[in-house]
């Protein structure tokens, strides 16, 4: 869920209200040994920590979609519910053992739910939030009537995709099946296709599957002459908005999909689109700074370098290097992006990695740096990820718990909280949290796909 609007986008660190923290010093780092113990330490406080937030949602906003943390208040994306935080909370719960909370959650979406609603949704955060956590629920319990769900929401959707392009429309209505908004991107286009293509294998219905690949293969054949491709489109035309090229919002989770693809589906095409793809990013993106590798802003027809801006989002990106077999470049971005979490004790959303400035310091407790440092370890064993990975707990509890939940940081800078908690938090945040401390066996990225919501899907047909 990676392309959400960048928070405070572009605004200087604010200098007013809360005292500003001083940076931290560059040379801090965890310790590089960190026991099995000492995890399941961890992974016990983590689960605790969940379920703080769990809690909070179920005494203050039950049947909603989100928790307002500092108000105690419910919140409705659409001023109707879809249980948005239920069904993204779900696999979670089950992966970490609380059967009592599936088991109520998973009642409350099968018997509450309806999406016969008149209502005009973003079609990619649906899709990854609801339409994935429906599928991964289904695979995890069996439940039928989660499938169907699945079913009928795919089934309202799939008017977003009938443009002139095959590119998806940003907003459908779920009754009436009418489909606007022109201007996406790569990652609104290109993250679907483990959802409806998952949707499709269990239902028997190629159509999810050939709606949301095409859209793939569409965006992929706009790429530039060097293998770039930029930031924004317009869906009617194909026509480039917005030609800036990067790893991070609007584009990120494209690459993303490309290998995933691949592997849940043994899809060829996406593993040759994802080749060329990989080449021209390490060709282009990567910049060294005193020592150390980030990737940056640069042009897409010309690969010239437009910014030195890094953030919260970018660090998914050494996350999937190292699924995908480059660990040595992985290591490295690693331990950039914990440079950039270290230098206010919580990583910004945007990131200048040359004057080492924020440059957009909110934090909507995302959680792509945990994420990366849990591949990291998984698939190299080295207990410096776990330390790391403890170093950040410990901050993102210090910083944002509350006393009902956890809640987004105005700034890192000042530490300033907002009256907001996001279904993702409980999606993803907190399942890598506990994935990096948990026993290995718990889910086993070999065997199990996490779609970009880091709902765990598998190959269950032929």
């Amino acid at each position: 869920m990676r392309v959400r609007p960048l928070l405070l986008s572009l605004l200087l660190v604010p200098t007013i209200g809360a005292a500003a923290e001083p940076p931290r010093s560059p040379g801090v780092a965890a310790p590089i040994v960190f026991t099995d113990a000492q995890s399941a330490r961890a992974a016990e406080e983590l689960k605790a920590q969940f379920l703080h937030a769990w809690r909070g949602y179920r005494q203050n906003a039950w049947g909603h979609d989100a928790l307002k943390p500092l108000s105690n208040t419910p919140h409705d994306w659409y001023g109707e519910t879809l249980l948005m935080t239920p069904i993204d909370a779900l696999d979670t719960m089950i992966v970490m053992g609380l059967d009592e909370e599936a088991r109520e959650a998973r009642e409350l979406i099968a018997t509450k739910l309806s999406f016969d609603r008149d209502l005009d949704v973003k079609h990619f955060e649906i899709v990854i939030r609801l339409l994935g956590g429906l599928l991964s629920g289904y695979q995890l319990t069996g439940d039928a009537r989660l499938l169907a769900l699945a079913d009928d929401l795919g089934t309202r959707l799939l008017p977003a995709f009938d443009s002139p392009t095959g590119l998806p429309y940003v907003y459908v209505n779920l009754r009436t099946g009418k489909a606007h908004g022109n201007e996406s991107n790569p990652a609104e286009a290109g993250t679907l296709l483990l959802e409806y293509g998952t949707l499709s294998k269990l239902t028997g219905k190629p159509v999810y599957y050939e709606k949301a690949k095409r859209a793939l293969v569409e965006t992929y054949k706009r790429r530039s002459k060097i293998g770039l491709v930029g930031e924004r489109f317009d869906v009617t035309t194909g026509e480039w908005t917005n030609t800036r090229s990067h790893v991070g919002a609007r584009i990120d989770s494209y690459y993303e999909y490309l290998w995933k693809c691949w592997t849940l589906f043994g899809d060829e095409e996406c593993h040759a689109m994802w080749q060329d793809s990989i080449a021209a990013a390490n060709r282009y993106y990567p910049e060294e700074v005193d020592g150390a590798l980030w990737v940056g802003h640069v042009d897409m027809n010309s690969g010239a370098r437009l910014a030195a801006r890094y953030g919260a989002l970018d660090a998914f990106w050494p996350g999937l290097l190292a699924l995908s077999g480059d660990i040595a470049q992985a290591r490295r971005l690693q331990a950039s992006s914990f440079e950039m979490w270290n230098r206010y004790g919580i990583e910004p959303e945007a990131y200048d990695y040359r004057t080492r400035e924020v440059v957009s310091p909110g934090y909507p407790l995302r959680p792509e740096i945990v994420e990366s440092a849990w591949y990291l370890h998984r698939l190299t064993g080295d207990a410096q990820y776990r330390a790391m990975g403890k170093t950040m707990l410990d901050d993102f509890v210090r910083y944002t718990r509350t006393d009902s939940g956890f809640a987004t940081l105005a700034s890192v800078v000042t530490k300033e909280k907002e009256d907001d908690m996001e279904s993702f938090v409980l999606a993803e945040t907190f399942k890598y949290f506990y994935l990096l401390f948990a026993p290995p066996q718990t889910l086993d990225p070999a065997k199990v796909v996490l779609t970009t919501e880091a709902h765990p899907l598998r190959r269950t047909w032929k």
